[in-house]
């Protein structure tokens, strides 16, 4: 098996693309409408990193609950210290600053998506 996306359903698909391509980096991969059953698919991610993400845009619905079961998305970053301050710079929101995780030495930090899911850093090479 191989793991191949997430999808997060989206209230405001052109910010959600925003966010993910000019903030986190990511590519659209692919882009799909489907106008008998109202819809848009919009995969984005890393060009060589095989996983992505799928934005579903359901034309006619402009409110979800994000619900208490899904956690969040993890990306492995370089320097999240500067990660952040870019990500900060391009008008995203970072809810918790880069530092180490409690109880350990593993540096984290948190973003929101323009629909409030969680995205955790993390620094992969020290």
């Amino acid at each position: 098996m191989k793991f191949l996306h997430t999808m997060l359903r989206v209230v405001n698909l052109e910010q959600s693309i925003e966010f993910y391509t000019n903030v986190l980096g990511m590519t659209v991969l692919e882009k799909s409408e489907n106008q008998e059953y109202r819809y848009t698919l919009v995969f984005v991610g890393y060009e060589d990193k095989g996983t992505a993400i799928e934005l579903t845009y359901n034309w006619d619905t402009d409110q979800y609950q994000l619900g208490n079961a899904f956690g969040h998305i993890a990306l492995g970053v370089d320097d999240i210290y500067e990660t952040c301050d870019r990500i900060k710079t391009c008008g995203g929101n970072v809810t918790r600053e880069p530092g180490p995780v409690k109880g350990g030495r593993t540096e984290i930090a948190f973003v929101t998506d323009p629909d409030g899911y969680q995205i955790e850093l993390i620094q992969v090479n020290s």
